[in-house]
């Protein structure tokens, strides 16, 4: 069974630095593009970042240069290290793994970023 279980969001100032962590079981995360989203109130889901073995990264415009996305095979885990949190980043995150043609989604962890 593919599951997804997000976690690390929290209550930081802005400035500030949090780390996302995503726990895959049921594949490996080597093998599949994995992704996370972010959605705040009131608005549609959008794209954070995402890693695939052998096709490198992809980060969002808005938070180039402050987040990064990286792998950890060893847990098979996909990580967010976010720095220089901004109020606007506050959402909830979501990791997502799309295998073969099914989108599969942890619960979300909410990131609150005070002015």
């Amino acid at each position: 069974e593919v599951q997804l279980v997000a976690s690390g969001g929290g209550l930081v100032q802005a400035g500030g630095s949090l780390r996302l962590s995503c726990a895959a079981s049921g594949f490996t995360t080597d093998d599949y593009v994995i992704g996370w989203f972010r959605q705040a109130p009131g608005k549609q889901r959008e794209l954070v970042a995402v890693i695939r073995s052998g096709y490198g990264t992809v980060l969002a415009d808005s938070v180039k240069g402050r987040f990064t996305i990286s792998r950890d095979s060893a847990t098979n885990t996909v990580n967010l290290q976010m720095n220089s949190l901004k109020p606007e980043d506050t959402a909830v995150y979501y990791c997502n793994a799309v295998i073969a043609t099914t989108a599969y989604w942890g619960q979300g962890t909410q990131v609150t970023v005070s002015s």
